[in-house]
């Protein structure tokens, strides 16, 4: 498949040495050394370890979605900074640098969209903004999404990749986890299925509440997923890890999560949850 672009310089000069310096990629997992086109025409999946790299929020859509099915929500809500937070750059200027990074004015994008004709809510989390934090937006977004789709009667799913709860807003942030929780019960009242989908990674936070809430909760093969970090774990407790401790595998074997679906399954994985559970 062609469609991860690779962005290319118009100096001639630069073009030829960002193509030199970018033919090849170390694999996040194996650490192997693999040929970067190799890895696109295999939908961002390492040849040798099936490691998944993460996917951009555009990527996403056009490997998940039917074509031109998304019809976003939201997405003029932006993140304020209430507390004035700075630590050695102020929050607001974080915020900003990401938004010109990414485009997106926030860490996630919800709206509606369809899979093998099956209308659904859908939000993707950004990792490219701020590590994909849980701001108080948000929050907001996944709990206007979620009351949205339970207006119309249609199911939610959530891809998630994030490094927690965000700390430049502090308890606002954390105000999310049982924010999002609670509009989950509603959905889940109104015997609605919500499915989550786990990509690597997924922590803190956002672990901690929505991201483990699912009727259904799938992950990508080789996905790390916890709440602390591995090596923060091994330092405190002072002990040595599992092999493959939060890794998807380990979670599935642990009856955390139900089901690891590859990366070239899911469409087909999603468009036969949506045809069971809402017949």
């Amino acid at each position: 498949m062609g469609w991860f672009k690779r962005q290319k310089s118009t100096d001639d000069n630069e073009k030829s040495s960002k193509v030199v310096e970018g033919m090849w990629l170390k694999c996040n997992l194996c650490r192997a050394i693999i040929y970067a086109k190799e890895v696109d025409r295999n939908l961002k999946v390492c040849p040798k370890c099936d490691y998944h790299f993460p996917l951009s929020v555009e990527e996403r859509i056009e490997l998940l979605i039917d074509q031109e099915s998304l019809e976003e929500w939201d997405e003029d809500l932006v993140p304020e900074d209430p507390l004035e937070f700075v630590d050695t750059v102020s929050y607001s200027d974080r915020l900003f640098a990401a938004q010109q990074k990414t485009g997106k004015k926030e860490a996630i994008v919800v709206g509606k969209c369809a899979i093998g004709g099956h209308s659904l809510g859908i939000g993707i989390f950004n990792f490219r903004f701020m590590g994909g934090s849980m701001g108080s937006v948000v929050g907001e977004k996944i709990c206007r999404g979620i009351d949205r789709s339970l207006q119309a009667r249609m199911p939610f799913l959530l891809i998630t990749t994030s490094g927690g709860a965000r700390m430049q807003e502090g308890a606002l942030s954390l105000m999310q986890m049982a924010k999002t929780a609670s509009a989950l019960a509603r959905f889940h009242e109104a015997r609605l299925p919500f499915f989550v989908l786990l990509t690597d990674p997924t922590f803190g936070g956002v672990t901690a509440s929505v991201a483990m809430l699912g009727d259904i909760i799938l992950a990508e093969p080789k996905a790390l997923i916890g709440f602390a970090g591995p090596r923060v774990i091994e330092q405190t407790i002072k002990q040595r890890l599992p092999e493959g401790f939060q890794r998807a595998e380990f979670l599935l074997e642990h009856g955390m999560i139900d089901r690891i679906v590859p990366r070239k399954n899911l469409k087909t994985e999603m468009q036969m949850l949506l045809h069971h559970m809402m017949v």
